[in-house]
Protein backbone atom coordinates (compact mmCIF):
# COMPACT_ATOMS: atom_id res chain seq x y z
CA UNK A 1 0.00 0.00 0.00
CA UNK A 2 1.29 3.48 -0.90
CA UNK A 3 2.34 5.78 1.90
CA UNK A 4 -0.67 7.60 3.31
CA UNK A 5 -0.37 11.36 3.78
CA UNK A 6 -1.87 13.29 6.71
CA UNK A 7 -2.93 16.93 7.00
CA UNK A 8 -3.53 19.46 9.74
CA UNK A 9 -5.07 22.86 9.16
CA UNK A 10 -2.82 25.61 10.54
CA UNK A 11 -4.63 28.55 12.11
CA UNK A 12 -4.66 30.98 15.01
CA UNK A 13 -7.39 32.85 16.86
CA UNK A 14 -6.46 36.15 15.18
CA UNK A 15 -7.55 38.06 12.05
CA UNK A 16 -4.72 37.08 9.64
CA UNK A 17 -2.08 35.50 11.84
CA UNK A 18 0.25 33.84 9.34
CA UNK A 19 -0.15 36.00 6.25
CA UNK A 20 0.38 39.50 7.58
CA UNK A 21 -2.04 42.02 6.13
CA UNK A 22 -4.24 39.52 4.31
CA UNK A 23 -7.14 40.33 6.66
CA UNK A 24 -8.02 42.99 4.08
CA UNK A 25 -8.21 40.51 1.16
CA UNK A 26 -11.68 40.37 -0.40
CA UNK A 27 -11.92 36.62 0.26
CA UNK A 28 -10.62 36.69 3.82
CA UNK A 29 -13.00 36.15 6.73
CA UNK A 30 -10.40 36.13 9.49
CA UNK A 31 -11.95 39.18 11.10
CA UNK A 32 -14.80 36.84 12.07
CA UNK A 33 -12.46 34.80 14.30
CA UNK A 34 -14.36 36.19 17.29
CA UNK A 35 -17.51 34.28 16.29
CA UNK A 36 -18.39 30.64 16.88
CA UNK A 37 -19.80 30.31 13.36
CA UNK A 38 -16.36 30.98 11.88
CA UNK A 39 -14.81 28.15 13.89
CA UNK A 40 -17.62 25.67 13.36
CA UNK A 41 -17.59 26.24 9.60
CA UNK A 42 -13.82 25.67 9.44
CA UNK A 43 -14.10 22.49 11.50
CA UNK A 44 -16.78 21.08 9.21
CA UNK A 45 -14.73 22.03 6.16
CA UNK A 46 -11.59 20.26 7.38
CA UNK A 47 -13.56 17.19 8.41
CA UNK A 48 -14.98 17.07 4.89
CA UNK A 49 -11.37 17.06 3.73
CA UNK A 50 -10.55 14.19 6.15
CA UNK A 51 -7.86 16.25 7.94
CA UNK A 52 -6.33 14.82 11.10
CA UNK A 53 -6.70 18.02 13.08
CA UNK A 54 -7.00 21.77 13.30
CA UNK A 55 -3.64 22.93 14.63
CA UNK A 56 -4.19 26.17 16.57
CA UNK A 57 -1.08 28.31 17.07
CA UNK A 58 -0.93 30.87 19.87
CA UNK A 59 1.18 33.50 21.60
CA UNK A 60 0.56 35.20 24.95
CA UNK A 61 2.16 38.53 24.17
CA UNK A 62 2.55 41.20 21.51
CA UNK A 63 5.22 41.46 18.83
CA UNK A 64 7.03 44.36 20.47
CA UNK A 65 10.67 43.73 19.52
CA UNK A 66 10.39 45.92 16.42
CA UNK A 67 11.15 49.52 17.46
CA UNK A 68 10.64 48.33 21.05
CA UNK A 69 6.93 48.93 20.60
CA UNK A 70 3.65 47.15 19.96
CA UNK A 71 2.52 49.91 17.56
CA UNK A 72 3.34 48.16 14.27
CA UNK A 73 1.81 44.91 15.50
CA UNK A 74 -1.37 46.69 16.57
CA UNK A 75 -1.73 48.72 13.38
CA UNK A 76 -1.22 45.76 11.05
CA UNK A 77 -2.98 43.01 13.08
CA UNK A 78 0.23 41.04 13.66
CA UNK A 79 -1.32 38.15 15.60
CA UNK A 80 -3.26 40.80 17.47
CA UNK A 81 -6.01 40.60 18.65
CA UNK A 82 -4.99 37.20 20.04
CA UNK A 83 -7.98 35.29 21.39
CA UNK A 84 -7.79 32.11 23.45
CA UNK A 85 -7.22 28.89 21.42
CA UNK A 86 -9.03 26.50 23.78
CA UNK A 87 -12.46 28.04 24.05
CA UNK A 88 -13.80 27.38 20.49
CA UNK A 89 -12.87 23.67 20.61
CA UNK A 90 -16.01 22.43 22.37
CA UNK A 91 -18.21 24.18 19.80
CA UNK A 92 -16.21 22.69 16.91
CA UNK A 93 -16.38 19.24 18.48
CA UNK A 94 -20.17 19.49 18.64
CA UNK A 95 -20.44 19.79 14.83
CA UNK A 96 -17.81 17.15 13.92
CA UNK A 97 -17.15 13.49 14.71
CA UNK A 98 -13.57 12.82 13.64
CA UNK A 99 -11.52 16.02 13.32
CA UNK A 100 -8.93 16.51 16.06
CA UNK A 101 -7.90 19.75 17.74
CA UNK A 102 -4.33 20.71 18.64
CA UNK A 103 -4.22 23.93 20.67
CA UNK A 104 -0.92 25.58 21.51
CA UNK A 105 -0.26 26.09 25.22
CA UNK A 106 2.95 27.34 26.77
CA UNK A 107 4.69 25.09 29.27
CA UNK A 108 6.59 28.19 30.41
CA UNK A 109 3.58 29.97 31.86
CA UNK A 110 0.83 27.38 32.40
CA UNK A 111 0.61 25.19 35.50
CA UNK A 112 0.60 21.41 34.97
CA UNK A 113 -2.11 20.64 37.53
CA UNK A 114 -4.70 22.96 35.98
CA UNK A 115 -3.68 22.32 32.37
CA UNK A 116 -4.00 18.56 32.87
CA UNK A 117 -7.60 19.15 33.94
CA UNK A 118 -8.38 21.41 30.96
CA UNK A 119 -7.04 18.98 28.38
CA UNK A 120 -8.60 15.93 30.05
CA UNK A 121 -11.95 17.72 30.04
CA UNK A 122 -11.64 18.51 26.36
CA UNK A 123 -10.56 14.95 25.59
CA UNK A 124 -13.78 13.76 27.24
CA UNK A 125 -15.95 16.31 25.43
CA UNK A 126 -14.40 15.49 22.04
CA UNK A 127 -14.40 11.70 22.58
CA UNK A 128 -10.63 11.55 22.35
CA UNK A 129 -9.78 14.11 19.68
CA UNK A 130 -7.44 16.46 21.54
CA UNK A 131 -3.74 17.14 21.14
CA UNK A 132 -1.42 19.63 22.81
CA UNK A 133 1.17 21.62 20.89
CA UNK A 134 3.83 22.16 23.56
CA UNK A 135 5.74 25.45 23.27
CA UNK A 136 8.18 27.20 25.56
CA UNK A 137 7.32 30.84 24.64
CA UNK A 138 9.78 33.14 22.96
CA UNK A 139 8.34 36.67 23.27
CA UNK A 140 9.76 39.04 25.87
CA UNK A 141 6.32 40.67 26.13
CA UNK A 142 4.87 37.35 27.30
CA UNK A 143 7.35 37.13 30.14
CA UNK A 144 6.91 40.67 31.49
CA UNK A 145 3.11 40.48 31.32
CA UNK A 146 3.05 37.15 33.13
CA UNK A 147 5.06 38.18 36.16
CA UNK A 148 8.71 37.76 35.12
CA UNK A 149 11.31 40.49 34.72
CA UNK A 150 12.52 39.02 31.41
CA UNK A 151 12.20 35.99 29.16
CA UNK A 152 13.64 32.81 30.64
CA UNK A 153 16.79 31.50 28.90
CA UNK A 154 16.06 28.81 26.31
CA UNK A 155 17.84 26.05 28.27
CA UNK A 156 15.81 26.86 31.38
CA UNK A 157 12.56 26.97 29.39
CA UNK A 158 13.16 23.48 28.03
CA UNK A 159 14.18 22.13 31.44
CA UNK A 160 10.94 23.49 32.90
CA UNK A 161 8.92 22.07 30.03
CA UNK A 162 10.51 18.65 30.47
CA UNK A 163 9.47 18.52 34.12
CA UNK A 164 6.07 20.01 33.26
CA UNK A 165 5.43 17.04 30.97
CA UNK A 166 6.63 14.61 33.62
CA UNK A 167 3.98 16.01 35.98
CA UNK A 168 1.09 15.88 33.53
CA UNK A 169 2.09 12.38 32.42
CA UNK A 170 1.82 11.23 36.03
CA UNK A 171 -1.58 12.89 36.37
CA UNK A 172 -2.92 11.48 33.11
CA UNK A 173 -1.41 8.00 33.16
CA UNK A 174 -0.82 7.06 36.81
CA UNK A 175 -3.27 8.84 39.09
CA UNK A 176 -6.52 7.06 38.14
CA UNK A 177 -6.54 3.34 37.42
CA UNK A 178 -8.59 2.25 34.42
CA UNK A 179 -11.37 0.73 36.54
CA UNK A 180 -11.39 3.36 39.30
CA UNK A 181 -14.86 4.61 38.35
CA UNK A 182 -17.37 1.94 39.43
CA UNK A 183 -20.79 3.70 39.19
CA UNK A 184 -22.13 1.55 42.04
CA UNK A 185 -25.54 3.08 42.77
CA UNK A 186 -26.58 0.41 45.25
CA UNK A 187 -23.63 1.12 47.54
CA UNK A 188 -23.48 4.86 46.88
CA UNK A 189 -20.01 4.50 45.44
CA UNK A 190 -19.04 6.48 42.36
CA UNK A 191 -15.32 5.63 42.38
CA UNK A 192 -12.97 3.37 44.31
CA UNK A 193 -10.62 5.67 46.30
CA UNK A 194 -8.05 2.87 46.54
CA UNK A 195 -7.61 3.16 42.78
CA UNK A 196 -7.15 6.95 42.68
CA UNK A 197 -3.59 7.82 43.64
CA UNK A 198 -1.58 10.82 44.66
CA UNK A 199 1.36 11.46 42.34
CA UNK A 200 3.46 13.22 45.03
CA UNK A 201 5.67 14.96 42.49
CA UNK A 202 8.53 16.98 43.97
CA UNK A 203 10.93 18.50 41.50
CA UNK A 204 13.01 21.52 40.62
CA UNK A 205 10.10 23.56 39.26
CA UNK A 206 6.93 21.89 40.54
CA UNK A 207 5.56 20.31 43.69
CA UNK A 208 2.29 18.58 42.82
CA UNK A 209 0.84 16.01 45.21
CA UNK A 210 -2.31 15.32 43.16
CA UNK A 211 -4.46 13.38 42.55
CA UNK A 212 -5.66 14.29 39.07
CA UNK A 213 -9.03 16.03 39.11
CA UNK A 214 -10.44 14.18 36.09
CA UNK A 215 -11.13 10.47 35.53
CA UNK A 216 -9.30 8.85 32.57
CA UNK A 217 -10.31 10.34 29.24
CA UNK A 218 -10.49 8.33 25.99
CA UNK A 219 -6.82 8.98 25.12
CA UNK A 220 -5.61 9.63 28.70
CA UNK A 221 -2.61 11.59 27.39
CA UNK A 222 -3.51 13.91 24.50
CA UNK A 223 -1.45 13.61 21.33
CA UNK A 224 1.74 15.60 21.90
CA UNK A 225 2.89 18.04 19.19
CA UNK A 226 6.09 20.06 19.30
CA UNK A 227 8.25 22.11 16.94
CA UNK A 228 11.93 21.63 17.74
CA UNK A 229 14.52 23.59 15.72
CA UNK A 230 17.52 24.16 18.01
CA UNK A 231 19.51 21.11 19.17
CA UNK A 232 17.82 21.34 22.58
CA UNK A 233 14.43 21.68 20.91
CA UNK A 234 15.04 18.71 18.63
CA UNK A 235 16.01 16.52 21.56
CA UNK A 236 12.88 17.63 23.39
CA UNK A 237 10.74 16.78 20.37
CA UNK A 238 12.46 13.41 19.94
CA UNK A 239 11.72 12.54 23.56
CA UNK A 240 8.11 13.67 23.81
CA UNK A 241 6.50 14.50 20.47
CA UNK A 242 4.15 12.30 18.49
CA UNK A 243 3.73 15.04 15.89
CA UNK A 244 6.57 17.39 14.95
CA UNK A 245 5.85 20.66 13.17
CA UNK A 246 8.61 22.18 11.03
CA UNK A 247 9.21 24.79 8.33
CA UNK A 248 11.68 24.18 5.51
CA UNK A 249 12.47 26.10 2.34
CA UNK A 250 13.70 23.14 0.34
CA UNK A 251 13.35 19.41 -0.10
CA UNK A 252 17.00 18.92 0.88
CA UNK A 253 16.48 20.85 4.12
CA UNK A 254 13.45 18.69 4.90
CA UNK A 255 15.38 15.47 4.22
CA UNK A 256 18.11 16.54 6.63
CA UNK A 257 15.58 17.55 9.28
CA UNK A 258 13.48 14.38 9.13
CA UNK A 259 16.57 12.16 9.25
CA UNK A 260 17.88 14.05 12.26
CA UNK A 261 14.58 13.95 14.17
CA UNK A 262 14.10 10.22 13.54
CA UNK A 263 17.68 9.45 14.61
CA UNK A 264 17.22 11.46 17.80
CA UNK A 265 13.91 9.67 18.43
CA UNK A 266 15.63 6.28 18.27
CA UNK A 267 18.28 7.51 20.72
CA UNK A 268 15.43 8.26 23.13
CA UNK A 269 14.39 4.60 23.06
CA UNK A 270 11.48 5.11 20.71
CA UNK A 271 10.85 3.89 17.15
CA UNK A 272 11.39 6.00 14.04
CA UNK A 273 7.74 5.61 13.10
CA UNK A 274 6.55 6.78 16.54
CA UNK A 275 6.78 10.39 15.39
CA UNK A 276 4.82 12.00 12.56
CA UNK A 277 6.67 14.90 10.90
CA UNK A 278 4.57 17.71 9.44
CA UNK A 279 6.33 20.43 7.43
CA UNK A 280 4.19 23.48 6.81
CA UNK A 281 3.26 24.49 3.27
CA UNK A 282 1.21 27.31 1.79
CA UNK A 283 -0.72 26.07 -1.27
CA UNK A 284 -1.59 28.65 -3.92
CA UNK A 285 -3.89 26.94 -6.42
CA UNK A 286 -4.91 27.97 -9.90
CA UNK A 287 -6.70 26.32 -12.81
CA UNK A 288 -3.42 26.82 -14.70
CA UNK A 289 0.13 27.35 -13.51
CA UNK A 290 0.05 30.88 -14.92
CA UNK A 291 -3.11 31.69 -13.00
CA UNK A 292 -1.58 30.35 -9.78
CA UNK A 293 1.48 32.56 -10.12
CA UNK A 294 -0.68 35.56 -10.92
CA UNK A 295 -2.59 34.83 -7.72
CA UNK A 296 0.71 34.59 -5.83
CA UNK A 297 1.80 38.01 -7.08
CA UNK A 298 -1.54 39.49 -6.09
CA UNK A 299 -1.29 38.03 -2.59
CA UNK A 300 2.20 39.47 -2.13
CA UNK A 301 0.87 42.93 -2.96
CA UNK A 302 -1.46 42.78 0.04
CA UNK A 303 1.24 41.78 2.53
CA UNK A 304 2.06 44.47 5.08
CA UNK A 305 5.84 45.14 4.95
CA UNK A 306 6.10 46.89 8.32
CA UNK A 307 3.75 44.39 9.96
CA UNK A 308 5.82 41.49 8.65
CA UNK A 309 9.04 43.18 9.81
CA UNK A 310 7.48 43.33 13.28
CA UNK A 311 6.49 39.66 13.02
CA UNK A 312 9.96 38.58 11.89
CA UNK A 313 11.56 40.65 14.66
CA UNK A 314 9.38 38.91 17.21
CA UNK A 315 10.03 35.47 15.73
CA UNK A 316 13.80 35.94 15.76
CA UNK A 317 14.22 38.24 18.78
CA UNK A 318 16.12 40.72 16.58
CA UNK A 319 14.94 44.32 16.15
CA UNK A 320 15.10 44.77 12.39
CA UNK A 321 13.89 48.37 12.52
CA UNK A 322 17.49 49.60 12.52
CA UNK A 323 18.63 47.31 9.67
CA UNK A 324 19.18 48.36 6.09
CA UNK A 325 16.51 46.44 4.17
CA UNK A 326 19.11 45.40 1.61
CA UNK A 327 21.67 44.00 4.03
CA UNK A 328 22.03 40.25 4.42
CA UNK A 329 20.72 38.55 7.53
CA UNK A 330 23.50 36.91 9.54
CA UNK A 331 23.58 33.51 11.17
CA UNK A 332 23.37 33.75 14.96
CA UNK A 333 21.87 32.04 17.97
CA UNK A 334 18.60 33.41 19.29
CA UNK A 335 16.60 32.97 22.46
CA UNK A 336 13.44 33.29 20.35
CA UNK A 337 12.47 30.89 17.54
CA UNK A 338 15.71 29.53 16.09
CA UNK A 339 13.95 27.89 13.16
CA UNK A 340 12.55 31.18 11.88
CA UNK A 341 16.05 32.64 11.81
CA UNK A 342 17.68 29.51 10.38
CA UNK A 343 15.29 29.58 7.41
CA UNK A 344 17.05 32.69 6.17
CA UNK A 345 20.57 32.35 7.55
CA UNK A 346 21.20 28.66 6.86
CA UNK A 347 19.61 28.31 3.45
CA UNK A 348 22.22 26.52 1.29
CA UNK A 349 20.63 27.82 -1.91
CA UNK A 350 20.34 31.53 -1.18
CA UNK A 351 21.61 34.49 0.84
CA UNK A 352 18.66 36.49 2.08
CA UNK A 353 18.48 40.24 2.47
CA UNK A 354 16.14 41.62 5.08
CA UNK A 355 13.81 42.91 2.35
CA UNK A 356 13.63 39.48 0.72
CA UNK A 357 13.09 37.76 4.05
CA UNK A 358 10.28 40.12 5.02
CA UNK A 359 8.53 39.70 1.67
CA UNK A 360 8.78 35.94 1.99
CA UNK A 361 7.79 35.85 5.66
CA UNK A 362 4.62 37.81 5.02
CA UNK A 363 2.87 34.88 3.36
CA UNK A 364 2.49 31.82 5.55
CA UNK A 365 5.12 32.87 8.10
CA UNK A 366 7.84 32.30 5.53
CA UNK A 367 6.93 28.71 4.85
CA UNK A 368 7.50 27.10 1.46
CA UNK A 369 4.87 27.89 -1.18
CA UNK A 370 3.47 25.18 -3.42
CA UNK A 371 2.18 27.13 -6.43
CA UNK A 372 0.38 25.63 -9.39
CA UNK A 373 -2.57 23.52 -10.43
CA UNK A 374 -4.08 20.95 -8.09
CA UNK A 375 -2.18 18.23 -9.95
CA UNK A 376 1.13 20.08 -9.65
CA UNK A 377 0.62 20.69 -5.93
CA UNK A 378 -0.27 17.03 -5.45
CA UNK A 379 2.97 16.14 -7.25
CA UNK A 380 4.97 18.30 -4.82
CA UNK A 381 3.18 16.87 -1.81
CA UNK A 382 3.89 13.33 -2.98
CA UNK A 383 7.55 14.15 -3.62
CA UNK A 384 8.08 15.78 -0.23
CA UNK A 385 6.34 12.87 1.48
CA UNK A 386 8.39 10.19 -0.25
CA UNK A 387 11.78 11.79 -0.93
CA UNK A 388 11.65 14.12 2.06
CA UNK A 389 10.20 11.49 4.42
CA UNK A 390 7.39 13.76 5.61
CA UNK A 391 4.36 12.03 7.11
CA UNK A 392 2.03 14.86 6.28
CA UNK A 393 1.72 18.62 6.13
CA UNK A 394 0.41 21.55 8.12
CA UNK A 395 -1.58 23.62 5.64
CA UNK A 396 -1.14 27.37 6.10
CA UNK A 397 -3.49 29.97 4.68
CA UNK A 398 -3.22 33.18 2.75
CA UNK A 399 -6.89 34.10 3.10
CA UNK A 400 -9.16 32.24 5.53
CA UNK A 401 -10.98 29.92 5.13
CA UNK A 402 -10.69 30.13 1.34
CA UNK A 403 -7.24 28.53 1.22
CA UNK A 404 -8.56 25.53 3.14
CA UNK A 405 -11.64 25.32 0.93
CA UNK A 406 -9.64 25.39 -2.31
CA UNK A 407 -7.29 22.72 -0.97
CA UNK A 408 -10.17 20.47 0.11
CA UNK A 409 -12.09 20.96 -3.14
CA UNK A 410 -9.22 20.53 -5.60
CA UNK A 411 -6.09 18.94 -4.09
CA UNK A 412 -7.67 16.37 -1.77
CA UNK A 413 -9.59 14.59 -4.58
CA UNK A 414 -6.39 14.39 -6.62
CA UNK A 415 -4.52 12.76 -3.74
CA UNK A 416 -7.40 10.36 -3.09
CA UNK A 417 -7.43 9.35 -6.75
CA UNK A 418 -3.72 8.50 -6.46
CA UNK A 419 -4.43 6.25 -3.46
CA UNK A 420 -2.21 8.21 -1.07
CA UNK A 421 -4.91 9.88 1.03
CA UNK A 422 -7.80 8.48 3.02
CA UNK A 423 -11.36 8.52 1.83
CA UNK A 424 -12.68 7.71 5.30
CA UNK A 425 -11.30 8.12 8.81
CA UNK A 426 -9.67 5.00 10.26
CA UNK A 427 -10.50 5.36 13.93
CA UNK A 428 -12.41 7.33 16.52
CA UNK A 429 -9.64 9.19 18.35
CA UNK A 430 -7.06 11.59 16.99
CA UNK A 431 -4.18 9.25 17.85
CA UNK A 432 -5.88 6.43 15.93
CA UNK A 433 -6.34 8.63 12.87
CA UNK A 434 -2.68 9.57 13.00
CA UNK A 435 -1.17 6.16 13.80
CA UNK A 436 -3.81 3.53 13.03
CA UNK A 437 -6.90 1.96 14.51
CA UNK A 438 -6.30 0.59 18.00
CA UNK A 439 -3.57 3.13 18.82
CA UNK A 440 -5.75 5.08 21.25
CA UNK A 441 -3.09 5.49 23.93
CA UNK A 442 0.60 6.40 23.92
CA UNK A 443 2.81 3.33 23.38
CA UNK A 444 4.76 1.71 26.19
CA UNK A 445 8.07 3.19 24.99
CA UNK A 446 6.79 6.77 25.39
CA UNK A 447 7.92 8.67 28.52
CA UNK A 448 4.27 9.21 29.49
CA UNK A 449 4.02 5.50 30.24
CA UNK A 450 7.31 5.48 32.12
CA UNK A 451 6.51 8.31 34.54
CA UNK A 452 6.53 6.92 38.07
CA UNK A 453 4.42 8.18 40.93
CA UNK A 454 5.00 7.83 44.65
CA UNK A 455 1.78 6.20 45.85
Amino acid sequence: MAKQIHFNGFIQNSPSPHSTGLWKHEKDEGVKHNTLTYWMDIAKLLERGKFDSLFIADVLGTYSVYNNSHQAATEHAVQLPAHDPLIPIAAMAAVTEHLGFAPTISATYAQPYSLARQLSTLDHLTNGRVAWNVVTSYLESEAVNLGLTSRLPKELRYDRADEFLEVVYKLWEQSWEANAVVYNRENDRFADPEKVHLINHEGRFFQVPGPHLVEPSPQRTPVIFQAGASPKGRDFAAKHAEGVFTKNHSLDALKNYTADIRNRTVKQGRNREDVRIFPMILPIIGSTEEEAYQKYEGLKEQVSYEGTAALLSGHTGIDFSSYDPDQYIEDMETEAVQGNLDMYTKDPNKKWTLREAVKNHGLGNGTVKFIGTAEQIADKIEEWATVGDADGFNIAQSYSPGTFQEFVDYVIPELQQRGIYRTEYEGKTLRENMFGKGRRHVPDNHPARKAQTTV
